[in-house]
């Protein structure tokens, strides 16, 4: 029993074999697979595989930092009108985040997003789906003042904690210690961890205990080791559990075991 816990197989990446795909992620063991949004136009095609599959696919809602147009504030109202219908089936905010690597023009507005979505986090009892490039230090600290906002005065969901993953986290060893600092959240450890000059696998085993990560592919992007440059598909995962198993000195069920074990609670939802 395996989770993905971050894939977009609503792709056009996948629209000629979608059901090959899903059918050589149960064959590999996956039992769940997440599927983080990225804009209003990804929303329907989302929705629609995750209704064709459910119970095995469970989607998210949030608009990606990369996908900031000068309509922003409209797309984000649409996704707040589907948050509000009690019926609605989504597990989480996201992919939502920071992401300064190729462009800053939007260096204020990426920020004013981000912390709008972590409200709804908070309104909606929601787990984040966070996205952070070139951002850490910004990340952090729209975190910091949003968890403030709702821990002070007479916020009626003060007492909530907000909860999440660091999606695709790639950074320092002290980075991934103040990340952990956020109780409610794991890290997303996908096919990175198994390239070759990767730094990953020593801040892991400097850092961060097993009992704090989740396994993802972030599919079509980052195949794993033997599958680098290729498509990434939910059925590579085992490449990263492999390799996982290796840093934590364990088995490859324990690992499985202990990273569902660890999304169920993160993303309560799906359980």
């Amino acid at each position: 029993m395996i989770i993905d816990t971050h894939s977009h197989l609503y792709g056009e990446e996948f629209a000629s074999d979608i059901d090959e795909v899903l059918a050589r992620a149960q064959a590999a063991g996956i039992t769940k697979i997440f599927l983080p949004n990225i804009n209003t136009d990804s929303i329907a095609p989302m929705l629609t595989l995750a209704r064709r599959h459910a119970r095995f696919l469970y989607p998210m809602i949030g608009l990606h930092p990369e996908d900031l147009t000068d309509e922003w504030h409209n797309d984000l109202a649409k996704m707040e009108l589907l948050l509000k219908d009690p019926t609605h089936p989504f597990i989480g905010v996201g992919e939502v985040g920071l992401d300064y690597y190729w462009d800053r023009s939007r260096y204020e507005e990426q920020q004013e997003a981000f912390a709008i979505q972590v409200g709804w986090a908070y309104q909606y009892g929601l787990p984040l789906m966070i996205h952070t490039r070139s951002a850490h230090r910004e990340m952090v600290d729209v975190l910091r003042h949003q968890t403030a906002n709702h821990q002070t005065g007479n916020d009626k969901r003060s007492n909530s904690q907000l909860t999440g993953v660091f999606h695709c986290f790639g950074g320092t060893a002290e980075e991934a210690e103040e990340l952990l600092r956020f109780d409610g959240f794991m890290l997303g450890i996908g096919g990175v961890v198994t390239f070759k000059k990767s730094p990953l696998p020593e801040v892991l085993r400097q850092a961060v205990p097993l009992s704090r990560i989740v396994i993802e592919t972030d599919a079509p992007y980052l195949a794993p080791v033997p599958y680098r440059g290729k498509r990434n598909e939910s059925a590579f995962i085992q490449g990263t559990v492999a390799k996982l198993a290796e840093i934590y000195e364990t088995t490859e069920d324990k690992i499985a075991e202990i990273t569902t074990i660890n999304a169920l609670q993160t993303f309560p939802k799906a359980r």
